[in-house]
């Protein structure tokens, strides 16, 4: 039994099965997200990173090893966890305070007590003013606000995010994901963040887990010590450069790993990462 409060994962694996053969998918992944703090997970295309998160959420079962939420082995999902997707996920029929509202009706809370609950959250993400507008009415970034209420709104203690910002244009992930920062800092969620993004994930985590070519292992932790709360030129400090160099080169060779014989073979030290 682990004890460790937050979520650990010890020793995770996962391998799907098929009729004729057999995918290994993640490894061997072990790691702590303690408490309060805000761990990203970056890795090559197709390394396992959401399959991870999954596992996490209990979702899926792992082949092998076990995730622990405050000692308590994860079975399956839990109510003290909450995930927020790539995907638009708002109910086009509801409103912006019905859709934040949703998982505590299922929790059969008053109505009126999941009203002023809901109207509460949509203040923190900055939507007072938009409760009686419908999913069409508000913008990707908007709408990306609401399912991060939604999920808020159950006070859980473990947050997890799966590329929550990728369908988003860069200027709209920049703003939503300081938004995203000033929230946390309130609630201090402990919170697991899967991207695509070097940059944002420096900018937004305490620490960053860098995830091998498939099967996938966590090959290197990175401590983002840059202290609270970021200032606003961040990209013009000296260490947050360092550590996105850093983390490039990581993710660098882990891609020229997965990619084909002959594409692998062609020089990929001229790439530079996107700004």
């Amino acid at each position: 039994m682990i004890e460790a409060a937050g979520v650990v994962l010890d020793g995770v694996g996962m391998t799907f099965e098929g009729r004729h053969d057999s995918l290994d998918a993640i490894a061997d992944v072990s790691g702590h997200v303690p408490d309060g703090r805000f761990v990203s997970v970056i890795g090559p295309s197709g390394c396992g990173k959401s399959t991870l998160l999954d596992i996490v959420a209990g979702l899926r079962r792992p082949s092998r090893g076990t995730v622990w939420i405050d000692g308590v082995p994860v079975a399956g999902p839990r109510p003290d966890t909450a995930t927020v997707f790539q995907e638009d996920s708002t109910l086009h029929w509801r409103t912006a305070l019905e859709n934040v509202a949703l998982g505590l009706e299922v929790r059969h809370v008053a109505k009126a007590e999941r009203r002023r609950r809901a109207q509460e959250m949509l203040e923190l993400v900055g939507l007072q003013g938009f409760e009686r507008h419908h999913p069409r009415q508000l913008s990707g970034g908007m709408k990306q606000r609401v399912a991060i209420a939604r999920a808020l709104v159950l006070e859980p203690r473990v947050l997890l995010m799966d590329e929550p910002f990728g369908a988003l244009d860069q200027q709209t992930r920049v703003f939503v994901g300081r938004e995203l920062t000033r929230i946390w800092e309130q609630t201090r969620n402990s919170v697991l963040f899967v991207t695509h993004d070097i940059h944002e994930a420096v900018a937004l985590s305490d620490e960053v887990w860098v995830m091998s070519h498939r099967p996938s292992r966590i090959v290197e932790t990175v401590v983002v010590d840059l202290g609270r709360p970021r200032p606003a030129n961040l990209m013009a400090n000296a260490r947050y450069q360092e550590l996105t160099a850093h983390l490039w080169e990581l993710i660098k060779t882990e891609a020229g790993r997965s990619l084909a014989p002959d594409v692998a073979s062609l020089e990929t030290a001229s790439l530079d990462p996107i700004p």
